[in-house]
């Protein structure tokens, strides 16, 4: 992806055809800061997004969806298997997992010290209220420029568009799920060009909702969350994961070096 200003070279990883930054989280919410900020006005957003076991099915069996994510200029490791995966398969290993879910508060606690403000686009409006409203109790010195629920179309979207340009948030939280986030930045992305940065968060407005619980800490660590997400969610995720799970370890034994 074109954009303004150039990043560092940040060493990768390749886990299941991706090149994965290798970063821990807080070097990571520091680069999502200085990054922001450093985009040079009328020029493309920066387009960071994030990688798990789901993503890295859809991208061996979808080239569409493969080329959408290459087009990042930066991936996370966004999955503790991926972290697993990068001490067995690679000759440099991931740090940690940069879960969106824990990136977010790294990301707030430093934007309150910088002034950098943010743009919440995703989820339903109830939702998406909601965590902004806990947001805003959280961190009471962040700067958040406005927020709007993930279902808009036709001339709705281009007025929402045209008015987070105009607002300038210096990072867009977009959290449409995948790949329709990234097929948003595909699309729209050129129009945003006074947004510093956009991240990609799936669930993240879901999850600060309280609608959506986490797995306990050992079992993130365990890298069994997806477990845990099945049983919590068995009707919508079972044969999710039932039928990516292998496709996304065959991806990584085959594409990962």
């Amino acid at each position: 992806m074109t954009t303004g200003a150039q990043f560092p070279a940040l060493p990768t990883v390749v886990l299941g055809g991706l090149p994965i930054t290798v970063i821990d989280r807080q070097d990571a919410a520091r680069l999502m800061i200085a990054s922001a900020r450093g985009h040079l006005p009328n020029t493309r957003p920066y387009y960071f997004t994030s990688a798990n076991g789901d993503v890295i099915a859809q991208v061996g069996q979808n080239k569409e969806v493969a080329g959408l994510f290459r087009q990042a200029d930066q991936i996370f490791a966004d999955g503790q298997p991926l972290v697993f995966a990068s001490r067995l398969l690679c000759s440099v290993q991931l740090p940690e997992r940069v879960a969106t879910t824990d990136l977010f508060h790294d990301v707030a606690k430093l934007a309150e010290q910088e002034g950098t403000t943010f743009y919440l686009l995703g989820s339903t409006e109830a939702e998406n209220n909601k965590a902004v409203a806990r947001i805003r109790a959280k961190y009471p010195r962040l700067r958040i420029s406005g927020n709007c629920h993930g279902f808009l179309a036709g001339q709705a979207l281009e007025r929402k568009l045209d008015e987070i340009n105009a607002l300038a948030p210096d990072i867009l939280w977009l959290g449409l799920g995948v790949p329709r986030e990234q097929i948003f930045i595909r699309d729209y992305a050129s129009r945003l060009h006074n947004v510093g940065l956009i991240k990609t968060s799936g669930g993240l407005f879901d999850h600060i909702a309280g609608k959506v619980r986490r797995a306990p800490l050992w079992v993130q660590k365990a890298g069994f969350e997806w477990l845990w997400r099945v049983m919590m969610e068995p009707r919508r995720l079972f044969w999710r994961y039932f039928t990516t799970s292998p496709r996304a370890v065959y991806a990584l034994l085959r594409y990962s070096k």
